[in-house]
């Protein structure tokens, strides 16, 4: 099983009443950004997952996100590109590069294979749409995200198995000349991973491309559902999907004491948290997302994972009003979202103890070959992150991995995905356990 290390690299300095204000984190004026503390922190993140290396977490997550200072990963191959050079054994996990919004796919596959060179073979590229607000940020027509997505992507895996020079002609891409020199170590090129929330389109697509689906913290019976669609194309395709096909993130804080992981829990709900990525009219532009993602999202109603949710629609459909803003009602909301998220095992906070079942329950319910955790938002100390992930990393990895063992799950690199044949005619053999869901609250 292949164990993740993942932080948004949040920008530490914002005053929490200026995203309330706001109603998000994104469109905050960059007035408020500090060159210096802002260094600091871009070389405290590398130095801090070079730490998540050396205490043994398998893979180094990275994702980019653009005008919005919950991330601070706005060009996040910069950073995979150093880590390539600094770290020498994890794999270096992309989640993933927008590709509707690059514009220049041909650039894209150059700048992945020199990090993969450069890595001597350790990249995982991995490919979204980008959300709603990145559409407005690079100016793309999100009527057309899906058509960019899929033209980008093929595109750039021809660019790197096609021997040059040859000629491109697409509906949104044209090449005279497509010969990029510096090819990617790993042949025919990097394992990629497409995470996504509750998309059955790109569910679907993955699928097709027999790629490893990672879902972002997504209501475990949803994502049962998810699991059991990605299973059934992938039989139409000829094959069984099993834990190699799956990963799952979810947001994570440990502690010394059950207090102090509260607290440091707390920054997933700062300024609104996830939730407060983007305001709705930012989020879900016209024409970016498909009816049955819409009639998927209208169901759910929270989410850890960039606002999506049905109250985003509500507030996109009747608009919010102008008023004078209660912050302390606010915060009260905000707590009793991150106990509900704990509640719904969206948001996991605890002592390396009382997190361990928790995660194992998930581990068997979802049966994934990855397991990435989402770390510490918010304003919190290098001390206090640096706390939690070793604790992590000293007591629960252990556990995970004995328990990954014991259930039977093979992660995508010791046994390919998409490779174990389903003859025609053949029943697939299920991909997720709901049998303990009713023992976790779910019914």
């Amino acid at each position: 099983m292949q164990i993740g290390y993942f932080t948004e690299r949040p920008y530490r300095w914002l005053p929490e009443e200026l995203v309330l204000k706001n109603r998000a984190f994104f469109a905050i004026s960059n007035e408020h950004f500090d060159r210096e503390k802002a260094a600091d922190d871009y070389n405290y993140y590398l130095d801090e997952y070079c730490y998540a290396e050396d205490l043994g977490f398998d893979a180094l997550a990275l994702n980019e996100h653009h005008g919005n200072p919950i991330c601070m990963g706005s060009v996040m191959n910069v950073e995979a590109s150093i880590l390539a050079r600094i770290t020498s054994k994890a794999k270096i996990v992309l989640v993933g590069n927008p590709l509707p919004v690059i514009k220049h796919p041909l650039r894209m596959a150059e700048e992945l294979a020199e990090i993969d060179l450069i890595s001597r073979g350790r990249l995982v590229t991995g490919w979204v749409r980008g959300a709603g607000s990145e559409q407005f940020f690079n100016n793309a027509n999100p009527a057309y995200n899906r058509e960019l997505f899929n033209e980008a992507h093929d595109f750039i895996v021809q660019a790197w198995t096609k021997p040059g020079p040859w000629r491109y002609e697409g509906k949104h891409f044209h090449y005279r000349h497509v010969n990029p020199w510096a090819l990617p170590y790993q042949k025919p090129y990097p394992p990629m991973w497409i995470p996504g929330t509750l998309s059955p389109e790109t569910v679907e697509w993955c699928a097709a491309h027999r790629y490893p689906y990672i879902g972002l913290g997504t209501p475990l019976p949803a994502t049962c559902e998810l699991w059991d669609f990605y299973a059934d194309e992938a039989a139409k395709h000829g094959y069984q999907a099993g834990p190699e096909n799956f990963g799952y993130m979810v947001a994570t804080a440990v502690g010394e004491t059950e207090e102090k992981a509260q607290q440091a829990a707390a920054g997933f709900v700062y300024g609104g948290g996830q939730n407060a990525f983007s305001a709705a009219e930012f989020m879900m532009p016209p024409g970016y997302n498909s009816k049955a993602a819409i009639r998927n999202l209208a169901k759910t109603q929270t989410s850890v994972w960039l606002g999506i949710s049905g109250q985003k629609l509500k507030e996109q459909k009747q608009g919010v009003a102008d008023e004078e803003i209660d912050y302390t009602a606010i915060r009260g909301k905000l707590q009793t979202a991150l106990e509900r998220g704990q509640k719904n095992m969206q948001v996991i906070v605890g002592t390396p103890m009382t997190v361990i079942p928790k995660i194992k329950a998930i581990m068997s319910v979802l049966r994934v070959g990855v397991f990435i955790i989402l770390h510490l938002q918010g304003p919190h100390g290098d001390d206090e992150r640096r706390t939690s992930m070793r604790l992590f990393a000293e007591e629960v990895i252990p556990e995970l991995k004995d328990h990954a063992r014991a259930i039977g799950i093979t992660d995508p690199f010791e046994r390919q995905p998409g490779s174990v044949t389903l003859g025609a005619g053949t029943k697939r053999a299920p991909v997720a356990d709901r049998g303990p869901l009713s023992g976790l609250g779910f019914h």
